[in-house]
């Protein structure tokens, strides 16, 4: 599958809450996200856009690969591959496969703390649609706006739906940045060296 997503910073919670609202989005539970990604040990992922990560969702462990990005107009708007699978339940909370990248030569580059609140539709024209409400450690609020495609051809059409879904949310200023990008600027911010 090909994800495609945008995402906002998010000044007035209520507000995108109560549009979520009136779309009549279904909101699932808050979740804690740890999401610890790695650096390839011969190619250089923040050069290629691409990542790999190992995400604990409440203690429970995923790998997820996201590839490099397809070329789209709108730059702010991200397109890639991503793979993702859980980890058995011997591996419950990712410390094997966390041992496995090391012993390959994988460097861990961070890891990312967030609060997430997901919104989907039942029905209707934003049933393929998932919305993210983010609260990452250390560097803010934002929404993700996200939509599943089966190939590249589906893109354009994506990037235009999202847009109305943009539009009906209030959200505006795209955010490029990764979070991963944003807590490393963060740190290095904070860092006694600054």
């Amino acid at each position: 599958m090909i994800e495609v997503e945008k995402k906002f910073p998010v000044t007035d919670r209520d507000d995108l809450l109560q549009r979520l609202n009136a779309l009549g989005s279904i909101s699932g539970e808050v979740e804690q996200h740890s999401d610890t990604y790695y650096q390839h040990p011969s190619r250089d992922f923040a050069q290629t856009q691409e990542a790999l990560r190992i995400r604990r969702v409440d203690g429970v462990a995923s790998v997820t690969y996201k590839g490099r990005r397809y070329v789209q107009a709108d730059s702010s708007l991200k397109a890639r591959q991503e793979l993702e699978w859980c980890l058995g339940s011997d591996d419950h909370d990712g410390a094997n496969m966390d041992q496995l990248l090391i012993a390959l030569g994988f460097t861990m580059v961070a890891t990312v703390n967030k609060l997430r609140q997901s919104f989907h539709w039942a029905t209707g024209e934003w049933s393929d649609f998932s919305v993210t409400l983010d609260e990452v450690a250390a560097v803010g609020l934002f929404a993700e706006i996200e939509l599943l495609v089966r190939d590249e051809s589906q893109i354009a059409e994506s990037t235009q739906r999202i847009a109305a879904l943009t539009d009906a949310l209030g959200l505006c200023q795209p955010e490029t940045r990764s979070y991963l990008r944003m807590t490393l600027e963060q740190q290095s911010l904070n860092s006694p060296s600054s």
